[in-house]
């Protein structure tokens, strides 16, 4: 799914901006012990490393070579999303990122509200579904799953097609991130998890991957 669709849903969350301020450039990633780390909005980020990448590629230091990236960054929040080599943001089969705001006031549970709202606005209602991986335990939230069997169909691009995705929020004394991965492919039937685009023990590994390790600091 187009970040700019979903994202610009969230805006009841996170305060608007002028298209003029988003700059889009080379993302301030670095790899370190095995993981990926960002450095935005006076935030750390620290990812798991895709999971498409081999062993060797995610050790050797070579993780940020073997992937395409792109990055968009304003006053208020930074978006870094990760495609596989040869992939990108309007032809890909699966992506992994984050989005780090600013937000301190917001409470992770409305977060998480406005996420759902912004990814169903772009699915066929009879063909949208999400599920938890887990209960929540207080401001700690399990990771939420989405299906969208089919995008709508006035989505140009995107007809045909739908998506899986998984997402993991974290928040630190100075903002809100998201960490996701999605999965896209020819549309399918949501009750049929036999029929989606990747298997069912592969999301909830990466889900549980993304809810253990993806870790947000507060910058010194």
């Amino acid at each position: 799914m187009n970040r700019f669709f979903a994202f610009a849903l969230m805006m009841a969350v996170v305060p608007a901006v002028s298209a003029q301020a988003q700059v889009r450039s080379e993302p301030p990633l670095v790899e370190e012990g095995g993981r990926l780390v960002l450095e935005a909005m006076d935030q750390r980020m620290v990812l798991p490393m895709p999971d498409w990448l081999s062993d060797a590629q995610r050790s050797d230091g070579t993780a940020r070579a073997n992937v395409e990236t792109v990055y968009i960054a304003d006053e208020t929040q930074a978006l870094l999303e990760i495609y596989p080599k040869g992939e990108s943001q309007a032809l890909w089969t699966t992506l992994y990122g984050t989005r780090i705001t600013r937000q301190t006031e917001v409470s992770l549970v409305d977060y998480r509200a406005a996420v759902m709202s912004a990814y169903a606005r772009n699915c066929k209602p009879e063909m949208t579904g999400f599920f938890q991986l887990g209960p929540d335990e207080g401001e700690k939230l399990a990771p939420l799953g989405f299906v969208c069997g089919s995008y709508l169909d006035n989505l140009t691009g995107y007809q045909g097609l739908g998506e899986v995705m998984v997402v993991s929020f974290r928040k630190s004394d100075r903002g809100i991130a998201i960490v996701y991965q999605e999965w896209r492919g020819k549309s399918f039937d949501p009750a049929q998890p036999g029929s989606w685009p990747v298997a069912t023990a592969t999301v909830e590994a990466r889900a549980n991957q993304l809810n253990s390790d993806a870790q947000l600091s507060a910058l010194d």
